[in-house]
């Protein structure tokens, strides 16, 4: 009861700032913070855990992650997006219906299809197949123990985009890790930047140089956005 407690406190704490998640989200960052904070009179489409300064959970994260692939595959009305996590919000009890009823299901178009309203999925485009969408939905893992793991891409959104980045909030307090190290890219990144080799470095972890280089080339966007 207590880890259960812990896990629900830590994906709901404000943990990234705006710019900070539109980095790992590889989302516009004046497109994240629309969906954040609306415009005049246009109310979010995610409500973020803390308001002023604007401040992403964990949770906040996944959401926008599953709102950026939806956003690519289909012709979303965002109107329509915020009446139906509103309504699923009310109907079912659910805080964050992007989250729950898109990672915590069987994986299925679930959320899609209770979105009925929202979109034809038969109807996907032209350019982009329900694949595409499939590849969001793989970017996040649910352990037994009700354990969440997001692995973002690490460059663009592609099949054969390696899952070697990890975020979440039970390691390395919730910032980016090599997977299933709990090493963090950015105490790697910031060694090689003073020029420590990839090999004395994958030597010294216990990691692959391969391992390393994709912590490396993760950080590389992330200091260029800040």
């Amino acid at each position: 009861m207590k880890d259960k407690l812990r896990k629900a406190e830590l994906y709901g704490h404000p943990a990234y700032g705006v710019a900070e998640a539109a980095a790992y989200l590889k989302v516009p960052y004046t497109t994240l913070r629309y969906w954040l904070v609306g415009a005049d009179r246009i109310p979010p489409i995610v409500l973020p855990a803390q308001a002023d300064p604007v401040r992403l959970s964990f949770l906040n994260l996944l959401e926008c992650h599953a709102l950026s692939g939806m956003r690519k595959m289909y012709d979303l009305k965002l109107p329509k997006v915020r009446a139906a996590i509103r309504r699923v919000t009310q109907e079912m009890g659910r805080a964050h219906p992007l989250v729950t009823e898109v990672f915590l299901t069987d994986r299925k178009d679930l959320f899609i299809e209770k979105m009925g309203e929202i979109v034809n999925i038969s109807r996907p485009s032209k350019q982009l197949g329900f694949g595409f969408y499939q590849m969001f939905l793989e970017r996040v893992e649910t352990t037994p123990r009700g354990t969440i793991r997001f692995f973002p891409f690490v460059k663009e959104p592609a099949r054969n985009e390696p899952k070697s980045i990890e975020i979440n909030p039970l390691i390395g307090f919730g910032k980016p890790v090599i997977s299933g190290t709990g090493i963090s890219t950015a105490i790697i990144a910031s060694r090689f930047n003073a020029r420590e080799s990839v090999v004395d470095l994958a030597r010294e972890y216990g990691c692959s140089e391969k391992q390393i280089e994709e912590a490396i080339r993760w950080e590389r966007p992330l200091s260029a956005a800040a």
